[in-house]
């Protein structure tokens, strides 16, 4: 009887560790494909936004704040950083002026940063469109200062794309994904993430329009999670959560939409804490 091309030589337990190989890979691929498919339903918001996670140990000091050294965690950012004057008024502001982002890309020890210019473009136009979709509910988006504006001024200073193609080989890899998902803290960063994710550092500061003076200053290094779930929300979260932070690993910008919308998000949420009348 003849055997499978190529395998003539082989014995049978090679020829089962073939097959089973094969199928182990047509198994990965059959979980990405269905990840794919799960990612239509999910979006930005609930469990999906813990598909990006801060990284404290990852925060950046680029020279954009006035004052790094005052900036404290705070108890409703889960790792980001801010300040704020202490006789801030947030009530007196009902319009915001969002500046024009600006971009520093740091290179990293024997690294060179590289980014296509058009992928920045992208990526401002899209925060910027997060931020603005956020805040107009309860304030007034405006292009000039007028009376109670607060500009919003920001600064990304860590841009990492994700490695699609390290992403993909890993799938592909029988099993590789039981050593991925704990190797987060073995490497120092947060649980669920892997060496090759995306990473998304912000750094932001709030000026009364009018007096020209800093009211508060903000900083935030997000990290992509490739596994990553939120049981407390619940199994149709935790699964939605799930599949956008792995199909996420598969595109090299992603996370770092991800972590745009999720910053809009807060920054949208503390405005609205902060603006609502002392009971």
């Amino acid at each position: 009887m003849r055997g499978e091309p190529g395998t003539s030589g082989r014995s049978a337990a090679d020829r089962s560790g073939v097959a089973g190989g094969r199928r182990a890979r047509r198994l990965a691929l059959g979980v990405l494909v269905g990840a794919v498919l799960l990612s239509g339903c999910a979006s930005t918001g609930g469990g999906a936004t813990a598909v990006t996670v801060t990284d404290p140990s990852r925060l950046t000091r680029s020279g954009f704040l006035s004052d790094y050294s005052r900036l404290a965690k705070t108890s409703w950012g889960g790792g980001i950083e801010c300040w704020r004057d202490g006789g801030l008024q947030a009530a007196k502001y009902d319009k915001v002026l969002i500046s024009r982002i600006l971009v520093s890309l740091k290179a990293k020890a024997g690294e060179e940063p590289m980014v296509d210019p058009s992928d920045l473009k992208m990526l401002t136009d899209y925060f910027h469109g997060a931020l603005v979709n956020a805040l107009k509910p309860q304030m007034a988006v405006v292009t000039e200062p007028r009376p109670g504006t607060l500009v919003i001024r920001i600064a990304l200073t860590s841009l990492v794309p994700t490695q699609v193609s390290r992403s993909v080989t890993g799938t592909l890899i029988p099993y590789a994904f039981v050593a991925e998902a704990g190797s987060g803290p073995a490497t120092g960063r947060p649980a669920g993430s892997t060496p090759y994710l995306g990473e998304t550092g912000m750094e932001m500061q709030f000026v009364d329009a009018a007096a020209q003076t800093v009211v508060g200053e903000c900083r935030d290094t997000e990290i992509g999670r490739k596994y990553a779930a939120e049981m407390d929300s619940g199994t149709a979260g935790a699964a939605q959560t799930w599949a956008s932070g792995y199909v996420n690993s598969f595109q090299a910008w992603s996370y770092a939409k991800n972590a745009f919308d999720k910053g809009s998000l807060l920054t949208a949420q503390r405005l609205a804490e902060l603006r609502r009348p002392a009971p």
